[in-house]
């Protein structure tokens, strides 16, 4: 590429006005990428990031819609459905008619997939805790409650 004039004249390259280093986007991927990362060497049991997802939330709140339950862990209608097929090959959800509503699909879990949720969960905490532990317990505070103010 071809210098400027004045890059000539003072041997310094212009900055660029637009820096991907310095881009929150860049920087969010990075650490998600640092985060996959741990979560497949550390979460212990073959799931993915997705399915682990889709067994803590029907761990914490039960049977639920698949919609809510796609809303809940923030995946789209095809992620969420693709996820529960999977899980429930493996035998570890159900999916049964709503009674008050036969349109909608209900999922829970069995009593493999509640086995399974409770033996992973200490892994995800220490998935957790790695990803942060960088940081000092008032920065994981202050790192958290700005990330959610972005959600």
């Amino acid at each position: 590429m071809a210098r400027s004039a004045a890059q000539k004249r003072n041997g310094k390259a212009a900055k660029p006005g637009y820096v991907l280093d310095e881009q929150i986007g860049f920087i969010l991927r990075q650490v998600s990428q640092r985060h996959a990362t741990i979560f497949a060497r550390e979460i212990g049991i073959n799931l993915t990031p997705t399915q682990w997802a889709a067994l803590s939330k029907l761990s914490e709140v039960g049977a639920c819609s698949q919609n809510q339950l796609g809303r809940l862990t923030s995946m789209d209608v095809a992620t969420i459905k693709g996820v529960i097929d999977r899980l429930t090959a493996r035998g570890l959800t159900e999916t049964s008619p709503d009674p008050d509503d036969g349109r909608r699909l209900m999922v829970s879990l069995t009593r493999a997939g509640q086995q399974m949720a409770d033996k992973a969960a200490p892994n995800a905490f220490t998935i957790s805790k790695e990803t942060l532990a960088p940081l000092d317990a008032k920065e994981r505070e202050t790192l958290m409650a700005l990330l959610g103010k972005l959600r």
